[in-house]
C-alpha cells in the first residue's frame, strides 16, 4: 500500500432515475431492475481525515437540521459508515493504527429517491481508497459497494449508467446535458416500502431503447414523453400529493415528470434552464438541477 494522504474530500452527487423498470422479485429478496441513473448537480460533501493519533472510525453528519435529523450516525446504520467498515475489512486494515474521521455535509434530502445515502457511501469508498492507499480498482470498489447498497455501484461510476440486476451491473451511457426541477417532500419513502407497494400491482414498463436513444442524442421532447417509473403508482396511491406535483409540473409546461427512484421526490424535465426556473416558480418548494454535472467526483468542493 502507498502512504496515505491526510485529508481527502469528494462530492457525493445525487441521482435521478430517468426511468426505472422493475422486472420481478428475486429469490434473494432483491428485485431485478433496469434503470438509467443520472448524476445531478445536487451533492453532499464527504471528507475523510486521517491522523497518527486517530483510532477507529468516527462519523459526523452536518447540515440543515431538517436534512440531518433522520440521518443515522452509528457506523453500521449509516451507508457511508458501512462502506468505511467494509473497505477496512477488505483491505485488512488495523483501525487502531489507521483510524479516520469521516464528515458528511448533507445537502441531499433523505429517503427521497435521490440516492443520497448511496452517494455518500460511494464517495466514502473513493476517499478512503485514496486516503488509506488501498489501491482497489473500479471493479473491486463496485463489488464492495454492491454489498453496501444497490445504488452504490451506479453512483461510484461518476457518470450516467444503465444499471441492471439489483443494481450491481452498470454500463456507461452517453448523455447530453439536461435540466430538471426537483420537488422533494417532508416525508420519506423507503426502498423496501416502494418495492412492496409495487408487488401489489406488478406492472413492468416498456423496453427503454427509445428513451435511452433520446437521452443520448439530447432529444428532450422525446425524452419527456418517454420517462417512467414502475414504482410510481404505488407511491402516488399512498401519497396523492406526489401525483398532484406531477400534474402541476405538466400543467406548467414540463416535458415530462415522474417519481425518481423509490420516491417520493418528483423530477420534471425542462427544455432549458430558463424554463426550469419557470417550473420551479410554478411548483413551490422546488429546486433546479442539471444532469450530468461536469464532473461527478472532483477532488475539490
Amino acid at each position: 500500500m502507498s502512504p496515505p494522504s491526510s485529508v481527502v474530500t469528494r462530492r457525493a452527487h445525487a441521482k435521478i432515475n430517468v426511468f426505472l423498470r422493475v422486472l420481478g422479485r428475486r429469490d434473494d429478496g432483491f428485485h431485478d431492475i433496469e434503470s438509467v441513473a443520472l448524476p445531478i448537480s445536487l451533492h453532499d460533501i464527504v471528507t475523510a481525515t486521517g491522523a497518527a493519533t486517530a483510532r477507529g472510525i468516527s462519523l459526523q453528519v452536518e447540515g440543515d437540521p431538517e436534512l440531518t435529523r433522520n440521518v443515522p450516525t452509528e457506523l453500521r446504520d449509516n451507508l457511508a459508515g458501512r462502506a468505511a467498515l467494509a473497505l477496512a475489512e477488505r483491505a485488512e486494515l488495523d483501525l487502531d493504527a489507521r483510524g479516520i474521521s469521516l464528515r458528511i455535509d448533507k445537502r441531499i434530502p433523505v429517503a427521497a429517491g435521490l440516492g443520497g445515502g448511496s452517494a455518500d457511501a460511494a464517495a466514502t469508498l473513493l476517499v478512503l481508497n485514496e486516503l488509506w492507499g488501498c489501491g482497489l480498482d473500479e471493479q473491486a470498489l463496485r463489488d464492495l459497494g454492491a454489498n453496501v447498497g444497490s445504488d452504490v455501484p451506479a453512483l461510484l461510476a461518476g457518470e450516467p449508467v444503465l444499471a441492471s440486476g439489483h443494481g450491481e451491473r452498470v454500463t456507461p451511457v452517453h448523455t447530453a446535458s439536461t435540466w430538471w426541477v426537483l420537488k422533494p417532500f417532508v416525508f420519506g419513502v423507503s426502498a423496501a416500502e416502494a418495492y412492496r407497494w409495487w408487488s401489489d400491482a406488478k406492472v413492468t414498463g416498456p423496453d427503454p431503447g427509445v428513451l435511452i436513444a433520446a437521452l443520448e442524442t439530447g432529444d428532450v421532447e422525446l425524452l419527456g414523453h418517454a420517462v417512467f417509473n414502475d414504482l410510481q403508482h404505488g407511491i402516488v396511491v399512498r401519497h396523492p400529493e406526489v401525483g398532484e406535483a406531477i400534474e402541476a409540473f405538466v400543467e406548467a409546461g414540463a416535458l415530462g415528470a415522474m417519481v425518481s427512484g423509490s420516491g417520493p421526490t418528483v423530477a420534471a424535465l425542462a427544455r432549458h434552464i430558463g424554463q426550469a426556473d419557470s417550473l420551479a416558480a410554478a411548483v413551490p418548494g422546488s429546486m433546479v438541477v442539471s444532469g450530468p454535472p461536469a464532473r461527478a467526483h472532483p477532488a475539490s468542493t
